[in-house]
């Protein structure tokens, strides 16, 4: 079934080939990109623009900041509830790299 616009669309297209909007784009004529994962690519490709990371590399920065944190408490208390989520976080990040 074809989109109920695709005749609106279609129309927009041939105004802007008409009105030159195609011509003398950046890399025209050559080759695309390799890709090795071409039935995901433009999935991909939006999650890459739009800073969408693996949840590992989400997780380290998590650690990263949480390990700032630590180095600047005196707190005994507050270290030691830092240290167990450093601990829990360094847990989190081993499981999702195996599931990667």
């Amino acid at each position: 079934m074809d989109h109920p616009l695709i005749d609106l669309i279609n129309a927009r297209i041939r105004k802007a080939e008409e009105e030159g909007a195609f011509d003398n784009l950046p890399g025209a004529g050559k080759p695309l990109p390799p890709c090795d994962d071409p039935e995901n690519a433009v999935f991909n490709r939006i999650l890459r623009d739009n800073g969408a990371v693996p949840e590992f590399v989400s997780l380290s920065r998590e650690l990263a900041k949480l390990r700032e944190t630590l180095l600047e408490s005196a707190d005994r208390s507050e270290r030691r509830r830092i240290m167990q989520e450093v601990s829990l976080l360094e847990a989190r990040i081993e499981i999702a790299r195996k599931a990667r």
